[in-house]
């Protein structure tokens, strides 16, 4: 009965109509066009209903949706929300089959598909396809990502309004999801393709071209739906900026957003080397990490650890604050301090003791006490977000941030498979700052790094954007204003153009910025020519930016919500491009016979990680021992059972579930670790021993936070020597931190070069405090260095 009362069902318990997902993306350049084919069968006796809740990426435009059944192929119009679902509903309570797909209304990366009407027998194939942009990684990768596990999303306590029910996420373990996914890639781009890594196993990447321009990649036959399947495009010399002008749509009326050309740039701001050289010593830095349950284990270390490596790597003379969260929240300090060697270490011992105990993610109440600190005067404030953003309510955390813009920079991090990408990529988009995405394969630390060094780098203001066009061309920028510029990082901007040009026709578009108080700017020159056969990818990101951006605003205009809602329906529609307020609706309006009996509904599952810390099947073992009472206690929309129900009429609410008994247990969640069955005494006796902590942040836990490191007994155990040996070569006249802190360098340079990226800003620091030294006999401190730990570093590349 418990197992039942939370969804967690095996395939082999109930029949899952959907059997398999084919999916097929085409890469051209930053952009990608995913097609996805679900095909579905009814094995069973009577009709039924299958309803599938599903991610995709946040910033995706949904723009065709058709369904085939034998021959006949219906293809989906996009509507305004509610006329869709009555008639949907009108269609299944007649007997004609009907196909609905939405977008949830608090998080815009997740969607619900509803085939209804599938009578006994017959197959359909569902076809759904969507464009997206990349996202720019650290290493100037391409990030694709396509979403498979949809983790429950927290539902925090007292929001989401109650209108209508909530969709209803099912979900299973990754390794019991009964259908099958292939997934082919083929990119190209007008500059070599240098190499494609995933997370996944791939097949190796066949060149289609002897320029290399064009490539395929497929993903390996065994591949299981435990994870996100992750592309990491690169291509040669990618900082180009960029422009695509394309044509308009043939049938649309001249004028209008889909009639007019559309284009897309992608500007990549260089900035001077002086500036870049220069990094901040000011600043407040506000960490908030996720201490929900879902972040146990070796997210949780990995976060700690990248917690010493920050708080090393922050500029004397800054001021700082941790907060963490779950379903309450903590912070470190009242309000933030200056960075000291007392506060420092002060911050680090509680960090150490810091678990994923605090239950569900309520993220909007940290932020709201973040933002009601008044700003410290010159010391600009840098937010720094660590979550596996499994939230509820996406939409009312980002606009929060976006009303705060104006104080703040906001670094977003996503850790572990299913992080929501409309979360995090909000919260940097609206906040100014830059999103990173952290599978469980990867180390946290050279990405958090890049972001701290985007941080430090002098805040771009005053940016604004000129257009350079031929008097008979009018521009209407889709985009909103850029907020925020790093040096290498690209801005895309898209904008219509109306009225006719000469075929040699140029626009210039030159960006304006100042930078560390020096006005600067970047040019780039484009042929309004249309490029050939781009299709309408860029009207509908173009549509889907201007969509988004409505959105917002009608979030935040409570008195003109009907007239923006009216914008968005009419853009939405014109477009075919999905968004919160409008569906695609399709219906089989053959002339057959009516579908006959009543409808089963059946809940196609989602693949799912964790819950509270543990993989799945572990978490289904536990479940068993918590008491029927939390259970039984949550809201109906929040259990996730797979009974028959007619859908509800609104999809409001998005996915509470597992995530909300995590926090209706709350303090129980100790019985859910593995062992939580054994007594406490038993327990801390069986526990394994801890792994041997990594030399390098052993290394950086040592530092001082001048930059300094002492001499003594702990670094020469990492530095791989006793005491003795170390003392025994340091020049007469060199003091023992001078040399201590030396010999700290040269070990990074000498053991740790492949790791630079995580201790670069430190050991600039010990480099700057070394130099304030005005020590004696550098020189020959590095070469008995050198000759102590058996490197040849020299003494240029330690900054000295």
């Amino acid at each position: 009965m418990m197992v039942n009362c939370c969804g967690l069902i095996t395939a082999n318990k109930e029949p899952v109509p959907l059997k398999s997902i084919e999916v097929e993306v085409e890469v051209r350049d930053h952009v990608a066009t995913v097609v996805s084919t679900l095909n579905y069968e009814n094995k069973e006796d009577k009709p039924v209903e299958a309803v599938f809740v599903f991610p995709l990426p946040g910033d995706a435009a949904v723009c065709h949706f058709s369904a085939k059944i034998g021959q006949k192929e219906i293809v989906a119009e996009v509507k305004e929300k509610q006329k869709a679902r009555e008639e949907y509903d009108d269609a299944l309570s007649s007997g004609q089959q009907a196909f609905l797909l939405e977008e949830s209304e608090q998080s815009p990366d997740i969607f619900s598909l509803s085939v209804g009407s599938l009578p006994p027998g017959e197959s359909a194939s569902i076809r759904l396809e969507y464009v997206t942009e990349l996202a720019v990684q650290a290493d100037d990768g391409l990030r694709f990502c396509l979403p498979a596990v949809l983790n429950p999303r927290y539902q925090p306590q007292g929001s989401g309004g109650s209108e209508g029910g909530s969709v209803q996420v099912t979900s299973v373990p990754a390794s019991l999801v009964p259908y099958s996914l292939s997934f082919s890639a083929r990119v190209s781009s007008p500059r070599p393709v240098s190499k494609v890594e995933s997370n996944c196993s791939l097949e190796p990447l066949q060149y289609l071209n002897t320029e290399q321009t064009q490539a395929t990649v497929k993903l390996a036959a065994e591949h299981k739906f435990d994870r996100d399947v992750e592309l990491l495009i690169y291509y040669k010399d990618a900082h180009q900026p960029t422009a695509v002008v394309e044509a308009g749509q043939a049938s649309a009326k001249p004028g209008t957003l889909m009639g007019d050309p559309v284009v897309m740039l992608s500007l990549y701001p260089e900035f001077p080397q002086s500036v870049m050289s220069s990094v901040a010593s000011c600043g407040e830095f506000v960490f908030l990490l996720d201490r929900s349950g879902s972040m146990s284990g070796a997210r949780m270390k990995s976060a700690k650890d990248t917690l010493l490596l920050l708080l090393k790597s922050l500029p004397v003379g800054c001021y700082f604050n941790i907060y963490s969260f779950g379903s309450s929240h903590e912070h470190i300090f009242p309000k933030s301090v200056e960075y000291s060697q007392e506060t420092m270490e002060k911050a680090l011992k509680q960090v150490e003791q810091m678990t994923a105990n605090l239950g569900g993610t309520e993220i909007l109440r940290p932020l709201e006490h973040i933002f009601s600190q008044s700003c410290i005067p010159n010391q600009p404030r840098q937010l720094f977000v660590f979550t596996d953003g499994e939230v509820g309510n996406t939409k009312e955390v980002i606009n929060l941030v976006k009303k705060n813009s104006g104080s703040h920079r906001c670094f977003s991090f996503g850790i572990g498979e299913g992080a929501s990408s409309a979360l995090i990529n909000g919260l940097a988009k609206e906040g100014g700052g830059h999103a990173q995405f952290i599978t469980e394969k990867d180390r946290m630390q050279p990405k958090v790094m890049q972001s701290l060094r985007f941080a430090l780098q002098p805040a771009v203001v005053d940016i604004s954007v000129d257009w350079d066009v031929p008097k008979e061309v009018s521009v209407t920028v889709l985009s909103p204003p850029i907020t925020a510029l790093f040096h290498g990082q690209r801005s895309l901007v898209y904008a219509q153009l109306t009225g006719q040009s000469s075929e040699a026709a140029e626009g210039c578009v030159t960006v304006k910025y100042s930078l560390a108080g020096h006005p600067s700017q970047n040019q780039l020159r484009f042929s309004l020519t249309p490029a050939e056969d781009t299709g309408l990818t860029v009207h509908r990101l173009a549509a889907r930016t201007l969509i988004r951006s409505l959105e917002m605003e009608q979030e935040e205009h409570r008195g003109e919500q009907d007239e923006v809602k009216k914008k968005v329906v009419e853009l939405s529609v014109q477009s075919g491009v999905s968004s919160v307020f409008t569906a695609f609706i399709a219906v089989n309006k053959g002339d057959g016979e009516a579908i006959q009996g009543p409808l089963v509904r059946r809940n196609v599952p989602t693949p799912m990680m964790r819950f509270c810390g543990m993989s799945a099947p572990t978490a289904m073992c536990h479940l068993v021992s918590l008491d029927l009472q939390a259970c039984c206690e949550m809201p109906e929309p929040a259990l996730m059972s797979n009974c028959a129900k007619k859908r509800p009429k609104s999809a409001k609410g998005a996915f509470s579930g597992l995530k909300n008994l995590r926090a209706k247990i709350g303090s129980k969640a100790t019985m859910l670790q593995p062992c939580s069955l054994q007594q406490p005494e038993k327990q801390s006796k069986s526990l394994p021993e801890q792994p041997p902590r990594d030399p390098l942040l052993q290394l950086v836990s040592l530092q001082k936070a001048s930059g300094s490191w002492e001499l003594n007994a702990d670094l020469a155990a990492v530095l791989g020597k006793t005491s003795e040996e170390v003392k025994k070569p340091k020049p007469e006249s060199v003091n023992q931190e001078v040399w201590a802190t030396i010999l700290a360098l040269i070990w990074l340079h000498g053991f740790k070069k492949d790791a630079q990226d995580e201790w670069e800003l430190l050991a600039m620091k010990a480099g700057s405090w070394l130099r304030a030294q005005n020590a004696p006999c550098v020189t020959e401190c590095v070469e008995a260095g050198n000759a102590l730990l058996g490197f040849n570093v020299q003494k240029d590349a330690l900054g000295l």
